[in-house]
């Protein structure tokens, strides 16, 4: 596959004047041709007011729409003055190929604009201007995938919600309820996204954590207790593992509340805060029934987190309503805290009621939910690793074992 990019920059030079008043508001279309000859728009930069003698902003472009990977296809671009109830005037076209753009900076590069009505009509017709390419600078995009084989880590971490709203988990109404034919919907959701992510986790080895219960001996409320009843360690040996300490702290937990969130972010952000190298990448998945308790404190928590190496993944399960999450996602407007606003979208919400099947049939519905929750991590990942100007190390050669010779 083609992952360059390219960075063009433009610049027009005595354009013909369109407009009676004033000068002309000049924008170039860039068109990518197909295979049957048609043209398709792969870019349009941005409207300049009243000059004839423009300099558009640089745009970057992967080098598939501009051409598909061919070179030396034909690239047509047609230069228009705007007007405000979008009838806007034609100026001209020229025709080029990446090919002739990628000799940069050249008199190659300039390029006579034409009208070909004009030309037809007018002797001594010669040209509508010129345009020329400033700058061509070609980038390759690295992707997720080249990062993880170059050895960044993702470190996967669980929450579950035990708070009360869940309901008493010896009544069959519970979403924590335990039944011997079925998995509840907390494991269905824990099972489904941690197949999928434990892939991509090199140790397999996964922090769960629990919040929102009361704990023995004592009966203290925590926000953040392990599920294994081990502080020191919570690690748990793979997804089966994970599922484990969490059937067995349903067992030895009280149900209570209040849904605070902040504690299990702070405690991820803090292992994530130690690490800024690229070296590691941290993903929270929370696994809770709706209402959070501390909205304010749990978006201060993101707005920190929101420039170290972390995502948050919520999955909500049950029939409650989800507006919090959906707030806190951030994908219509970017969440904020007392005026701050974080730096990057770092949470993906899945409301888990979505994905069940109708028909009953768990298998579809858990390998949908997964990957709609892990579908912004690679962006989310890739926009820390880019802003940090962070490159994938190059992947360690494949391993031959002693005594075989190596590939020359």
């Amino acid at each position: 596959i083609c992952l360059e990019s390219v960075m063009m920059q433009f610049c027009g030079n005595k354009l013909d004047k369109k407009d009676f008043f004033g000068k002309s508001d000049p924008f170039l279309v860039f068109y990518r041709s197909n295979e049957d000859g048609t043209f398709t728009i792969c870019h349009k930069t941005e409207v300049v007011k009243n000059t004839l003698n423009p300099v558009w902003q640089a745009f970057k472009i992967p080098v598939r729409a501009l051409c598909n990977g061919d070179y030396d296809r034909t690239i047509k671009i047609e230069c228009y003055d705007w007007e405000r109830d979008g009838s806007h005037d034609f100026i001209g076209e020229f025709s080029t190929s990446y090919r002739e753009l990628s000799r940069g900076q050249s008199q190659f590069n300039v390029y006579e604009v034409i009208n070909p009505k004009k030309k037809g009509k007018k002797k001594k017709y010669l040209n509508s201007g010129t345009v020329t390419l400033l700058s061509f600078l070609v980038d390759i995009e690295v992707t997720f995938l080249d990062y993880i084989k170059g050895g960044t880590q993702i470190n996967f971490t669980v929450a579950i919600d035990f708070t009360a709203s869940n309901g008493n988990p010896a009544q069959p109404t519970s979403l924590h309820y335990m039944s011997p034919y079925q998995m509840n919907a907390y494991a269905m959701a824990l099972k489904a996204v941690g197949e999928i992510i434990q892939d991509y986790d090199s140790d397999k080895m996964f922090p769960a954590l629990g919040f929102g219960a009361k704990l023995p001996p004592d009966g203290r409320v925590s926000h953040e207790f392990a599920l294994n009843g081990n502080p020191q360690n919570p690690y748990c040996a793979g997804i089966d593992g994970v599922m484990e300490a969490y059937y067995q702290s349903l067992k030895s937990v009280c149900l209570y509340g209040p849904t605070n969130f902040s504690p299990v972010i702070n405690h991820v952000a803090r292992y994530a805060a130690s690490v800024n190298d690229g070296s590691q990448y941290f993903v929270l998945l929370i696994i809770t029934d709706g209402v959070i308790s501390d909205m304010a404190q749990t978006k201060e928590s993101i707005v920190n987190a929101s420039c170290l190496p972390m995502s948050i993944i919520i999955v909500g399960v049950g029939p409650a309503e989800f507006d919090a999450m959906i707030e806190l996602d951030g994908d219509e407007v970017r969440i904020s805290s007392r005026g701050r606003y974080a730096e990057r979208d770092i949470v993906q919400f899945v409301p888990f009621r979505d994905y069940i099947d109708r028909t009953g049939n768990h298998i579809l519905s858990m390998a949908r939910l997964a990957k709609d929750v892990l579908a912004e991590i690679p962006d989310q990942f890739l926009s820390y690793m880019r802003t940090r100007g962070i490159k994938p190390l190059p992947a360690p050669p494949p391993y031959t074992p002693p005594g075989y010779p190596t590939q020359i």
